[in-house]
């Protein structure tokens, strides 16, 4: 027997059985749908969380008030630590070499109003420096000035949200906005943002970050975020940080440091092992089918006796008659895998449909693993049934005829 005729007799095989056949082809080609979209999800919302980290900003280090190990966890977000990050801080940064901008936070809550129109939202407090930290783009007029960062300007801009709700038949350049109790004049207005890491600068207003410790009555900082001159640089700006902050903080480093790389690379391992993770046990769903695949081909065996005893008897050996059910597998799982992949890219086509802004696909190499390991399972899983009709002897398989 040819290799061409133990296909051409497995596909004679397999069309005689038309339920056989669609039972093994739907176990395999659910097994094989769970995982192409579980493997999608899962290195989607990797790449998403990665591309989002990345759109912080270039080669940028974040330093947050108070040490891990000084608040007993992760820095807070609100209220008290050790000592607070201040402007002078921010400035004293500013000079170390490896240093291309830097850009000190202020961030609060506070109602915004308009012409009788009003309504809750953050307010940044910042310098000149976040347009090129942070990588925004203006829509009309022009960013904060380049000035101290102590001087208190009554100046704002304000995200496309803003514009729209307060100003919507009104141009907003020019115009006063009060904030609290004060006023700040509209100078620029940003680009349309979109939500990054839980920021959304459509619905943000932005004053100078003197203005927003007078509004809010605070000296200290929420964050400092640095842009350095160069990749290689991130990690001398780390440690040139911390000396600087030591010694202007009595010999405590009570800071934390962290830089865009190592949230990046942290998010990409966790959700990396994530995505292993999910397709093993998506996998689970395939050795469900390669059970089903070997239950049914040891039934196709008692069915078959009588035609195996007389392949046997015609000169076919042991090894042609293993290939010829090996062979039965495969074709049946390779049907199954792409039938599976058919509706995985469809059910992966809805969940696009549903949450566009999630970006769901397969990467090339689930589509490859998914039909490497289908086609793996019907050999595995088929090779008991083809050794179980290899080993019968012909005489006494004919004689069950």
């Amino acid at each position: 027997m040819l290799l061409r005729d133990i296909f051409q007799q497995a596909i004679i095989s397999i069309k005689s059985q038309w339920l056989r056949t669609l039972l093994i082809i739907l176990a395999m080609g659910i097994g094989v749908t769970s995982v192409t979209v579980l493997i999608a999800l899962s290195e989607s919302a990797r790449s998403y969380i990665v591309h989002e980290f990345e759109a912080l900003g270039t080669h940028l280090v974040i330093v947050l008030p108070g040490r891990t190990e000084t608040t007993g966890g992760s820095p807070p977000l609100f209220g008290e630590t050790p000592r607070d990050l201040t402007l002078e801080d921010a400035g004293a940064l500013a000079h170390i070499p490896y240093v291309a901008a830097v850009a000190p936070l202020t961030i609060g809550a506070a109602p915004v109003t308009f012409a009788g129109l009003e309504r809750e939202t953050n307010v940044f407090g910042s310098t000149d420096a976040l347009l090129r930290v942070r990588h925004l783009t203006m829509a009309q007029g022009s960013f904060l000035p380049k000035t101290e960062a102590g001087n208190a300007l009554s100046v704002c801009v304000i995200g496309q949200m803003i514009r729209e709700q307060l100003f919507a038949n009104t141009p907003a350049l020019g115009q006063w906005l009060r904030i609290n109790d004060r006023r700040f004049r509209v100078i620029g207005v940003l680009a349309s943002e979109g939500e990054s890491i839980g920021v959304d600068f459509d619905e943000m207003v932005i004053i100078p970050v003197a203005s927003a410790q007078a509004l809010f009555d605070t000296r200290s900082l929420f964050r400092v975020l640095i842009e350095t001159r160069s990749r290689d640089a991130m990690l001398k700006t780390v440690d040139e940080v911390k000396k600087t902050i030591k010694l202007r903080h009595e010999g405590e480093e009570d800071i934390t440091v962290i830089t865009q790389d190592s949230v990046v690379n942290a998010f990409n391992k966790i959700l990396t092992a994530l995505t292993i993770a999910v397709a093993c046990i998506g996998g689970i769903s395939l050795v469900v089918a390669g059970v089903l695949v070997m239950n049914v081909m040891l039934v196709s065996v008692t069915q078959r006796t009588a035609e195996i005893g007389l392949l046997k008897a015609l000169g076919a050996s042991q090894a042609q008659v293993q290939w010829l059910f090996l062979a039965e597998a495969v074709l049946l799982s390779l049907v199954g895998a792409l039938v599976g992949l058919l509706f995985g890219q469809l059910v992966i086509a809805a969940i696009q449909l549903v949450y566009p802004k999630f970006p769901v696909a397969l990467p090339h190499w689930g589509l490859v693993s998914a039909i490497s390991v289908s086609i793996l399972t019907g050999l595995l899983f088929g090779v008991l049934p083809a050794r179980k009709a290899a080993r019968l002897d012909p005489i006494v398989a004919l004689a069950k005829r």
